[in-house]
């Protein structure tokens, strides 16, 4: 497998804290790689930080070879990486629309090309179509995370970073969104998932990372991750289980 995204050794700071503590992964070409971990633990710093939203400490962020130390966020967004970040982060006072042509804003001048990109956001999120000259900020939280997670695929990137793309939805929309990012997949779009709900991300995932206060303590298949006894006591509910038996 051809290394897409390549992490060695990343430190990140907030002023004198410590968030990440010399962490490595890998995302490989056509992959979908989780990153599991409670609240606090980093996860959302890690990808900031592959953004380009952080100040590097030290270590090296690679996309395909090519260091991203010191890389304008704009510019990584060119490269090929685009980030859905947590919360969905819409812009509320403008249509559906025009969210998602400032996904696109890099390739603006390139209307066909934009237009294309468009309508494959719309082929994965139908809803978005029909609400397409609607206000982003009254749209459902659902519909928002959509609205997110296309605007971030408006500039074609190679690799699709998710921060949290179940939060706060309600069951039935947790599993369209996950049977969508399988569908991004499939398109030969690689995903770097950042997911709380441990046992949907292990489920679409070819493999995983668990990270801890800054720190990867785990790290494999998602199929052996799911069998893992303390990845189960920790975050699929392994000790729960026990205790009712």
């Amino acid at each position: 497998m051809t290394v897409l995204l390549k992490v060695e050794d990343l430190h990140i700071f907030y002023d004198s804290i410590e968030a990440l503590k010399g962490i490595s992964l890998e995302v490989n070409e056509g992959e979908i790689v989780t990153v599991l971990g409670a609240n606090g633990a980093g996860k959302s710093t890690l990808l900031r930080a592959i953004s380009g939203l952080l100040p590097i400490h030290s270590g090296t962020i690679q996309l395909r070879g090519e260091g991203l130390n010191n890389v304008q966020a704009y510019e990584i967004v060119i490269k090929g990486i685009s980030h859905a970040p947590e919360g969905r982060k819409v812009f509320s006072t403008l249509t559906v629309e025009e969210n998602l042509n400032l996904g696109a804003y890099i390739r603006r001048k390139d209307i066909k090309a934009v237009s294309e990109a468009k309508e494959r956001v719309f082929s994965l999120f139908p809803i978005l179509k029909s609400r397409r000259s609607q206000l982003s900020g009254t749209l459902s939280g659902g519909e928002q995370q959509m609205l997110t997670m296309g605007r971030g695929l408006m500039s074609t990137p190679r690799i699709l970073l998710l921060d949290e793309p179940s939060l706060g939805l309600a069951p039935l929309l947790v599993k369209q969104i996950f049977q969508i990012i399988r569908e991004i997949n499939d398109q030969g779009i690689s995903i770097l998932l950042v997911e709380q709900n441990a046992r949907k991300a292990l489920s679409i995932a070819d493999r995983g990372y668990v990270l801890e206060t800054g720190n990867i303590t785990i790290s494999g298949l998602a199929s052996d991750l799911k069998s893992n006894q303390k990845v189960q006591e920790a975050y699929l509910g392994g000790a729960a289980l026990k205790k009712r038996k």
